[in-house]
């Protein structure tokens, strides 16, 4: 387990004067700038934000929800094992038809996160509302979260980070991933990945409540054959995969 660093230390230091006064538990906003809610105001469980990729709608050579992603949280853009990666393409291909398939894999948001249960300071945590997070003033960068995904949708802050975007709070020595852009959910907007691809005019992934039975996306899902990677698993994953 690695000990702080002094730029860490920095980086808690700055970020602390920011959040003064926030209490960061399960179910509480991490973002407790969002309009419409009271600061601290708890995330309702009786909802549950989750996503829907229609496969058949999402092109191999389009790289538009990674790139709206990157920009949105300030990641490099990089592929290298040093580089975070909060949503990648991945290509599928079954072997008797030779079909192939192209979606994006992030953090899958389970139901019941492995990356929580193993985390030793309670960083790695779940909002009532379904969203995973992780609280950066907690992480200790220890990354048995890491090793607990198994969607490999976790990644490590190895070098000091500069003009951060506020509203998506990242820090050298953490871990991190996709927040399902809570900072504009909790403001009454969709992620960043879902608007860039409407705004291609593929509208390949489907933002909502499936906790609604009366959601855009739950009747999407009552309505089509949708799959979540690694089912067996049994962590009910809040996203679902059409064709796939």
């Amino acid at each position: 387990m690695s000990a702080i660093n002094p730029e860490r230390r920095k980086f808690l230091g700055k970020t602390s004067a920011v959040f003064a006064g926030l209490v960061i538990a399960p179910g509480v906003l991490l973002y407790d700038f969002a309009h419409g809610r009271a600061a601290g105001e708890a995330a309702s469980g009786r909802v549950r934000w989750g996503m829907l990729v229609d496969t058949g709608q999402c092109a191999s050579d389009c790289n538009d929800c990674v790139s709206a992603c990157n920009k949105e949280n300030g990641l490099s853009g990089g592929t290298s094992a040093t580089d975070s990666q909060w949503i990648r393409k991945v290509e599928l291909k079954d072997l008797r038809s030779g079909r192939t398939t192209s979606l994006p894999v992030m953090c899958q948001h389970c139901e019941h996160p492995p990356c929580a249960d193993v985390c030793p300071t309670g960083a790695s945590f779940r909002r009532a509302d379904g969203i995973v997070l992780v609280d950066k003033h907690r992480c200790i960068g220890c990354r048995y979260c890491m090793m607990a995904c198994p969607y490999k949708a976790r990644s490590f802050v190895h070098e000091p980070l500069t003009d951060q975007n506020p509203d998506v709070p990242r820090g050298k020595g953490t871990v991190e991933s996709c927040t399902l852009c809570v900072h504009r959910v909790d403001r009454g907007e969709q992620p960043a990945c879902v608007e860039a691809c409407a705004k291609a005019g593929r509208r390949a992934i489907l933002f909502g409540d499936i906790a609604d039975p009366e959601s855009e996306i739950s009747k999407r899902i009552r309505a089509v054959a949708s799959a979540q990677i690694r089912a067996d698993l049994m962590l009910n994953p809040g996203i679902r995969y059409e064709g796939m």
